[in-house]
């Protein structure tokens, strides 16, 4: 019996290797990468480098607006913010003395978030100045992310079709027809992942249906010749649903202009 069971274990670790993706960026890539995801999350704007958005009980923070909670709260949402951490730890990138992987949000309200960056606190600016010297970073984190991401998906899909129709999606959208890696495409995966999470959390979910990265190559047009297009129409389809979902209380109606203009820059 234990040896069934070692086989068992075996075969999926085998299948988690053989779909795994290690993506690196090179300098270049991961500084333009950088610049293209701070231009959709925050206009690339300084100010919105530390913030917290309207409607939301989280701070949104560096070049991806990663989520991130204060001690003791918990959201449907992942909190990825701990993850850049973790990331950057592993890899000796410094970091203010009172900042690490484990550091729930130094705010515990948006008024108290507000009147630190009002009054440019020592520990808003440290994170400010954190954030803004370790963009490349905070990419590359994004990078290997994406690298599990298809593993991931694939891990919650029993169909072996389906299995397949989204691996080929996926690749279809990060390379070229001559298998050569198409930039626009990982730029695309890249920041949906980071935008709307790989779509395999059960909480992030509005009455069953997510919105991730999953369900956008799930929904794919297979008839349209342009990938990156079938993508992001996709996209916009899965964030529609998204929207008449929510609970109104959220008013998520408010965001499906920015969503779209930020789809548009996938092929247009």
């Amino acid at each position: 019996m234990r040896t069934i069971f070692y086989l068992i274990l075996l075969l999926s670790l085998s299948q988690s290797i053989l779909f795994a993706t290690d993506i690196r960026l090179t300098d270049k890539q991961a500084k333009f990468i950088a610049q293209k995801v701070w231009q959709n999350e925050g206009a690339g704007l300084d100010k919105y480098l530390v913030h917290w958005n309207e409607g939301e009980d989280f701070a949104s923070v560096g070049i991806g607006h990663f989520i991130w909670f204060s001690k003791g709260h918990t959201e449907r949402f992942r909190e990825v913010f701990p993850m850049v951490l973790t990331f950057m730890e592993e890899r000796g990138v410094a970091m203010p003395d009172w900042l690490n992987s484990k550091t729930p949000l130094p705010w515990d309200t948006k008024e108290a978030f507000f009147e630190a960056k009002r009054s440019q606190s020592k520990k808003y600016v440290e994170l400010f100045t954190f954030l803004k010297t370790t963009m490349p970073e905070q990419a590359a984190f994004m990078a290997q992310r994406l690298s599990t991401a298809l593993p991931q998906m694939l891990e919650t899909i029993e169909e072996t079709e389906k299995q397949e129709r989204i691996k080929k999606r996926f690749y279809e959208v990060m390379h070229n027809k001559n298998g050569s890696v198409n930039e626009k495409g990982l730029y695309v995966l890249l920041d949906y992942t980071n935008f709307k999470g790989e779509g395999t959390l059960k909480s992030e979910r509005y009455k069953g249906q997510g919105w991730g990265l999953l369900q956008v190559l799930e929904h794919m047009d297979p008839q349209e010749p342009n990938r990156l297009k079938a993508f992001a129409e996709s996209a916009k389809a899965m964030l529609s649903r998204r929207i008449k979902n929510s609970p109104p209380a959220r008013g998520e109606e408010r965001w499906r202009k920015g969503w779209n203009v930020r789809l548009d820059t996938y092929w247009k």
